[in-house]
């Protein structure tokens, strides 16, 4: 078997600052979103729990706030010794115990993160984070074909489900002649992606699904055909990031590709190991690593086959590990999306005079252009793109999110790039709809990004009475 203990150290530094990306973006919204004056506060969510599950609430919703408490201190520390632990797996001290911390914090915040921490990218840092202590222990070996593991469930069901949905415009190869301006957060490489001929963006939807759906597989090949394959699967990546703005999705991604090397072909690059001795080899660590392999793949299955298919006793099985959010499926984009509804909060303080909030990363003005956000994952700009696809009776998080709008809560404020209400709270919101795409080439020239025209409102005009929301009487 080919050695892999440079290739699991390498790994752990690579996810290491994955998870200090994740924590740091976290950090500067943590409070707006799950904080006491936040838009879904973490305390109220712990006692909703307490109150309907009793003893066993840890079990129902694992998290270390039942210890520490949901206080705005309380999630900042959480993302600050998060943060602590990444560090040193980039370090490469404490590998273990750094790993354990780093998921348990992740774990703790996506738990009472609500709507805002249930992106497919938090359950695979999850999910990556539980093979990291495999990676990290006395027998590295089974991390690494974990993480292989992974890598290929995560390709292969992004592929597997475009195809299943049964959605035409991945079978007749037109998805990303709507992809590149109707995905949550484009930026400005997204527009002149969208301008590309309507055959190389058909050559291009094709070639997405086939390297999802068949490349993967090289993962379990010999050494050539496993580097080519993550070569291959890391130059999607690549394009995907430079056409969309996926926070860390991307990275984390990238650190499971180079799981599929081994350390004779880092030697290639970074020169020959140091002399160690061989790993000793624990069988307890072996059946483990068995047990959440067969787990992944039963997750996987459910989710490709039928559900009258699969066996209830293993229904059940899977549901006792939903909880830890650490062993999951995954497939964004099954069906595309071909138009793009967007939502904008006005605000007044007399129902005659209307300022516009404007978000940091989502479209607004038809002039400005599309922002690149990195690594950082601006949650509620996110939710804003799953708002408009639904109703405003469907989206409870949309709703407090007005709230404290209307109540001026500072923290919820600062999610935002502007407050056209900075000294006091408007008396009233509205939500019109407009529906967005990306302007001509001709109306680029003349400074506009986007075009968009009305369409209707999303929720009824409200204002605040007895701290809840009612129908405005202007």
């Amino acid at each position: 078997m080919e050695p892999t203990e440079r290739v699991a150290e390498l790994f752990l530094r690579l996810l290491g600052g994955v998870y200090l990306c994740a924590f740091a973006s976290l950090a500067v919204q943590i409070i707006g979103l799950v904080g006491a004056s936040g838009i879904a506060p973490a305390g109220q969510l712990l006692e909703f729990v307490r109150d309907r599950a009793g003893a066993s609430a840890p079990l129902v919703l694992p998290t270390l706030f039942w210890v520490t408490g949901a206080s705005d201190w309380a999630l900042r520390a959480m993302c600050g010794a998060g943060a602590i632990a990444a560090a040193l797996l980039v370090a490469g001290r404490f590998r273990s115990w750094a790993a354990l911390a780093a998921w348990l914090a992740y774990l703790s915040l996506v738990n009472v993160g609500d709507v805002f921490l249930s992106f497919q990218w938090d359950a695979l840092l999850l999910e990556a984070g539980l093979v990291a202590l495999f990676a990290a222990s006395s027998e590295p070996r089974l991390g690494v074909w974990l993480a292989r593991a992974l890598l290929l469930k995560l390709m292969f069901m992004s592929g597997a489900v475009k195809l299943l949905s049964g959605d035409s415009t991945w079978r007749d190869g037109t998805a990303l002649t709507y992809h590149f301006w109707t995905q949550p957060l484009p930026w400005e490489a997204s527009f002149f992606a969208a301008q590309l001929p309507v055959g190389v963006q058909k050559a291009s939807t094709a070639a997405t699904v086939a390297i999802e759906c068949l490349v993967p597989w090289g993962i379990l090949g010999p050494r050539r055909v496993r580097g080519a394959s993550a070569a291959v699967l890391a130059g999607l990546q690549l394009l995907i990031a430079g056409t969309g703005n996926y926070g860390f999705f991307n990275g984390l991604t990238l650190a499971l590709c180079f799981a599929a090397l081994d350390d004779r072909m880092l030697a290639r690059w970074i020169g020959p190991a140091p002399e160690h001795p061989t790993p000793k080899r624990v069988t307890p660590w072996r059946v483990a690593a068995a047990l959440l392999l067969l787990a992944s793949v039963g997750v996987a299955l459910e989710r490709l086959t039928p559900r009258a298919a699969f066996p209830e006793p293993a229904r059940a099985a899977l549901g006792w590990l939903w909880p830890l959010r650490s062993v999951n499926s995954y497939g964004l984009f099954a069906v595309m999306t071909r138009e793009r509804p967007e939502i904008q909060i006005e605000g007044s303080s007399d129902g005659a005079e209307w300022h516009a909030y404007e978000f940091r990363w989502k479209p607004g003005p038809l002039e400005r252009r599309p922002g690149f956000a990195g690594p950082h994952m601006p949650r509620v700009d996110w939710q804003m793109w799953f708002a408009a696809l639904s109703t405003c009776r469907d989206e409870p998080w949309f709703q407090a999110f007005l709230v404290r709008l209307l109540e001026g809560s500072p923290s919820v404020s600062a999610l935002l790039a502007r407050n056209p209400f900075p000294d006091a709270p408007p008396r009233y919101l509205r939500t019109p709809l407009f529906r967005y795409k990306f302007a001509s080439f001709a109306e680029w020239r003349a400074g506009a990004w986007w075009t968009r025209e009305p369409a209707g409102d999303f929720c009824p005009t409200v204002e605040l009475r007895d701290g809840h929301l009612s129908l405005a009487e202007p």
